[in-house]
């Protein structure tokens, strides 16, 4: 099975399992941001723009055809003329198509369509991007109500041992320093807690203004499959296969193309044309010759071929052959430039994703280990081997582990869909998004490729994208926190 598949399955089983009525999933975000995201839909409308230079380009090889009618009153007149004419009108009519051009047409229309060919490819990269920053968003609001919920839980625990801390010191059992080093912790708890709350509301906005919508009930979201084994590999599918590298390609073929272009200029044209014209002086025509006959209308044409050779043209056609080889250069440094990317973005990715993995284990092993350091320092306490300021570490301990956990599953998860997208392997199509129908770049640009008529044209756009001026300022709202009969 291929990796899109794999990766296909893995999307709509996470859609398909059992959530609550406002649950969202990682592939309900990822359609929505790829139906209503503005700059995705911008970048369409963009690579629409880029097609017509296609028909454009075509346009100066195809005949030109110019009608020109003219309706003239011959207001003053020689009085002393033996043949007068008091009115008229004429039509004229001039039809040229050119048969050389010095391979300018041709390597014109080249560049334009490698440059249909590089949005596209650019297209892809920035449906790739923010897809990756969609998964980050998303992976930001679990990530943070997870640690918003783990502050919470050692506010409460640090409120009970406040007041467990109280009530032994009244009988003696303790002093008011462990009292005050109580009182610290819970202060700076609820100081961490309120910095949690702020994190998560901040990462709950940015998922609003990536998929256009709030958060409900974030599910877990699906395993990526496939992912490479070693970065070499990696490598290799991203340099097939990477958005921004395969644009960079065919902006320097396109490039080429303008060089080529660029020496028609001080090359000889040749078109053929034709004038028909036609006049009628609408029976105005008089004279004083005897047995003068007017003929009131005529009708003429003319046909050749024109051929046009440029002499001197100021230097004209040297700057500009001059300037396509240097932008030619500059596609070349920037081709090897997104070359160097790609394989930078994909070996760091990949190390990201197998570091935060090697975290992932770590960190299960300390909140493991720091769950038994705090179940036996509170053992050691109730018979005065350990201090409260030993269960207060050993409680912190145990939250900063927990944290870390969270993070680095968070972490692992996007440095893996970043690995993904650097390979090329994070669209929507590698996703599985078809629940609706998928935009088609290739088939935007056949619809104008062949494109001649003068008279078409498109409706004036509508905005695609969704506005979150509706949407409601989020909040990190909790619970009161009891403690046995009281509320903070």
């Amino acid at each position: 099975m291929s990796a899109r598949h794999f990766i296909t399955a893995a999307f709509l089983a996470s859609a398909a399992c059992s959530a609550p009525a406002m649950a969202d999933t990682l592939r309900d975000a990822l359609v929505s941001a790829y139906e209503t995201n503005p700059n995705l839909t911008a970048a369409r409308a963009g690579q629409r723009a880029t097609n017509e230079a296609v028909p454009l380009a075509k346009a100066n090889g195809r005949p030109d055809i110019t009608v020109q009618p003219t309706y003239v009153e011959n207001v003053l007149q020689d009085s002393g003329a033996s043949v007068v004419q008091a009115r008229g009108v004429s039509i004229s009519g001039t039809i040229s198509a050119p048969l050389y051009a010095g391979g300018g047409i041709r390597n014109a229309v080249r560049a334009a369509e490698n440059r249909v060919e590089a949005g596209i490819a650019n297209l892809r990269g920035t449906e790739s991007a923010i897809f990756s920053a969609v998964v980050g968003a998303y992976m930001d609001v679990i990530r943070d109500e997870s640690i918003v919920d783990l502050n919470r839980a050692q506010v409460g625990v640090l409120s009970v041992n406040l007041d467990a801390t109280r009530d032994r010191f009244e009988i003696g059992d303790l002093t008011r320093t462990d009292v005050a080093q109580s009182e610290a912790r819970l202060a700076l708890a609820t100081s961490n807690l309120e910095t949690a709350r702020a994190n998560l509301i901040r990462s709950k906005e940015i998922y609003i203004q990536l998929v256009g919508r709030e958060p409900g009930e974030l599910q877990a979201p699906p395993p990526l499959p496939n992912l490479p084994a070693t970065a070499d590999s990696a490598v290799s599918v991203a340099l097939e296969s990477n958005p921004d590298l395969i644009a960079a390609r065919e902006s320097r073929e396109a490039a080429r193309f303008d060089r080529r272009a660029a020496n028609a200029s001080r090359l000889p044209t040749i078109s053929v044309f034709t004038s028909p014209s036609y006049s009628n002086a609408l029976r105005s025509i008089s004279s004083n010759i005897p047995g003068f006959q007017a003929d009131n209308s005529s009708l003429n044409a003319q046909a050749g071929v024109r051929a046009t050779l440029p002499l001197y043209q100021g230097g004209q056609p040297a700057a500009q052959i001059r300037q396509a080889q240097a932008r030619l250069g500059q596609a070349q440094e920037l081709e090897i430039a997104a070359e160097r990317e790609a394989i930078a973005q994909t070996r760091a990715s990949y190390a990201s994703w197998k570091a935060a993995l090697d975290v992932i284990a770590a960190s299960e092993r300390a909140v493991s280990a720091n769950e038994l350091s705090l179940e036996g320092t509170r053992a050691e306490n109730s018979v005065g081997n350990r201090t409260i300021l030993d269960i207060l570490n050993a409680e912190q301990e145990l939250l900063n582990s927990k944290v870390q956990l969270v993070a680095a599953r968070r972490n692992a998860y996007v440095a893996g869909f970043s690995l993904l997208a650097a390979m090329g392997k994070a669209e929507a199509r590698d996703l599985g998004l078809e629940s609706g129908t998928l935009y088609d770049p290739v088939a935007e640009y056949q619809k104008v490729d062949g494109a001649w008529n003068d008279w078409s044209s498109q409706p004036d756009p509508v905005a695609k994208s969704t506005r979150t001026v509706d949407t409601q300022a989020q909040k990190a709202e909790i619970e009161p926190i009891s403690t046995g009969g009281k509320s903070r």
